[in-house]
This record gives C-alpha cells, sequence and structure tokens, in this order.
C-alpha cells in the first residue's frame, strides 16, 4: 500500500493579501457602526458619551468575534 499524498494546491499569494484585507476592512466598518450607532442614540435619548461607549465596545467585540471565527474556520 503506497501512501500517495496529493500535491499542495499552489494558490496565488494575493489570496492571502485580499483575504486579510477583507477582514481589516470588515472589521473597521463594525466599529464604525458601533459608535456611529451610539452616538445616534445618544443624541436622540441624551445620554452622551454612555450608548457611545457601549456602542464601540460591542462594535469591538463583533469585530472581534467575526475575526477570530474566521481564522479558526477549517479551510478545504
Amino acid at each position: 500500500m503506497s501512501s500517495e499524498k496529493a500535491p499542495p494546491s499552489k494558490k496565488r499569494p494575493f489570496d492571502a493579501y485580499a483575504r486579510y484585507s477583507g477582514m481589516a476592512v470588515q472589521m473597521g466598518v463594525t466599529i464604525f457602526l458601533g459608535v456611529w450607532g451610539g452616538q445616534k442614540l445618544d443624541s436622540v435619548f441624551d445620554t452622551n458619551p454612555w450608548l457611545s461607549v457601549i456602542g464601540s465596545l460591542l462594535g469591538v467585540g463583533i469585530a472581534l468575534y467575526v475575526m477570530l471565527a474566521e481564522f479558526l474556520k477549517p479551510r478545504s
């Protein structure tokens, strides 16, 4: 019985750059939306700066969760 392995797939180096830069943009947009939403809610409910702080922390938390889930996802 021979144990032949399939040759490793040759991905272009650009694929990794595109993947990680896309993740960075997604992370930035998520944090921005959390801060922007918190500021809008602060202006409506006059709770300056509490909802902005909560929105920014939620944005960072969601962005980190999505990024870690993407890193830990098995690649085929």
